[in-house]
């Protein structure tokens, strides 16, 4: 274990105290949202409302003044208008979402560093990030549906989101254009699936579809009943997952939208009928992330049947630390939320400063096997970049730690190609960055470590 890991476990800012003993999971009772000076007179049902959450959702840097008042220095306004001319996301947050940030640390704050950029923290892109770094848009068999595993599909009925998150994989796509990136981004609009719904009717070997974005809760309750019970009438389909981060960032959502609710508990008991399994996919980061309006949410959902499961994104300076990932998946676990993937930062643009090594994943994967029941530890994965999809963390063919280049094979999904991912190079050791700034060396550097690679591939080959 290197040195700067070791120091990177022991200072992550949302790291919980460890002490030996057991946890205890304190979800905040506390009207917490009224330290934040615009919402100060905002009562509890006010304030629980998923429409006035969404009304009064945080767009602009105006809007950042107007709730903060005295707590948005000159400094910190002009650090977030300096990131916004880098990030390829617009900002938009929940009130929720926005008062769970501690202002009087915002620039540590592992919340704030998921949606708000500061143009301060923000480090050169990786010479080899891609806007489509999963190659999504290549395996598409429809406008809205990508097919890479054999019995999986993923289905985006929609671009849109309830807040935009600095770390989006989909930031090509995603909320509107911005400084650095255009984008053409959609609602949903139900009379454009009938060509997914044909496509997976005629491609039996489809058991599996994940309904994306975007977020789903976004989808109205007529468009969650069409999709659910669409896809579970076609025979071959057996499972059925939507994704959303609304737990996380409008939790409300599932206790004050009761057609919202109807509509998920209908399609729930149609899979329940048909036994065919419907599951909500969220997507905590921290447990910061958690309140008493989670556990009250969680409440409503179980009253449903549905299956919640989390998926995570590995985020330096967020939850790159044991104690923060062991405490987050405990807490989310009490709650019945499965921990399902941690997810290696993906190499999209504008998001270095956000990326850690395979190094590092690795290490923390390797920690928490163990500390855990097994069903309750997610996946340590990496989604091979260019559509490799998710291998798990110690699974690279080959791995240069100087260089920060790893080598990913995909037997079922793509068998003859060979997928390449890249640490931030502000993460290298001093060499390897030095090896990074002269273009014949790293040139000649990566030539080699794709021949063995390839070498070594293809002995696992024969």
């Amino acid at each position: 274990m290197s040195e700067n890991v070791t120091t990177l476990i022991n200072e992550s800012p949302c790291a919980q105290p460890g002490g030996g003993g057991p946890l205890t999971y304190d979800f905040d009772r506390s009207e917490f949202w009224r330290s934040i000076p615009l919402w100060r007179d905002v009562d509890s049902k006010t304030f629980g409302d998923f429409r006035w959450q969404q009304r009064n959702s945080v767009t602009s840097i105006p809007g950042i003044k107007e709730a903060l008042c005295e707590l948005a220095s000159s400094a910190l306004i002009s650090d977030i208008e300096a990131g916004l001319l880098k990030t390829p996301m617009n900002i938009r947050l929940t009130p929720y979402i926005f008062s769970r940030i501690h202002w009087e640390n915002f620039e540590n704050d592992p919340i704030r560093r998921q949606f708000l950029p500061l143009g301060s923290q923000f480090v050169p892109d990786h010479p080899q990030v891609m806007d489509d770094s999963l190659a999504e848009d290549v395996d598409k068999a429809t406008p809205h549906l990508t097919h890479r595993y054999p019995d999986k599909a993923l289905f985006l009925p929609i671009t849109l989101c309830p807040v935009y998150c600095s770390f989006c994989t989909r930031s090509r796509v995603v909320g509107g254009s911005t400084a650095v990136k255009s984008k053409s981004a959609y609602g949903a609009k139900s009379k454009e699936w009938d060509s997914t719904f044909e496509y997976i009717r005629n491609h039996p070997d489809l058991e599996d579809i994940v309904i994306s974005g975007g977020d789903a809760l976004l989808l109205r309750p007529d468009q969650i009943r069409q999709i659910g019970r669409t896809l579970l009438q076609i025979p071959t389909v057996r499972r059925i997952r939507f994704a959303t981060k609304g737990l996380a960032i409008m939790p409300m959502k599932f206790t004050s939208d009761n057609e919202w609710v109807k509509a998920l508990d209908d399609v729930c008991r149609l899979g329940r009928e048909k036994m065919k399994e419907v599951a909500l996919h969220t997507h905590f980061n921290t447990d910061r992330e958690i309140s008493s309006w989670t556990s009250e949410a969680m409440k409503v959902l179980s009253d449903t049947g549905v299956r919640v499961r989390n998926q995570s994104v590995l985020i330096s300076g967020v939850n790159d630390a044991f104690d923060c990932l062991h405490y987050t998946t405990k807490k989310l676990s009490s709650l019945l939320i499965q921990p399902y993937y941690l997810y290696l930062h993906d190499m999209v643009p504008g998001c270095d400063h956000l990326r850690t090594t395979v190094r590092e994943a690795e290490y923390l994967s390797n920690r928490l096997q163990g500390a855990i029941a097994g069903f309750n530890t997610p996946r340590v994965v990496c989604d091979a970049p260019g559509g490799g999809g998710k291998r798990e963390i110690s699974s690279y063919t080959l791995y240069d730690q100087e260089i920060g280049v790893s080598a990913w094979t995909s037997p079922t999904a793509k068998p003859n190609e060979i997928f390449y991912y890249y640490d931030p190079i502000n993460k290298l050791p001093e060499d390897g960055r030095v090896i990074w700034s002269k273009h014949g060396e790293i040139k000649r550097r990566l030539a080699k470590f794709k021949s063995d690679a390839e070498s070594k591939a293809e002995a696992t080959r024969t």
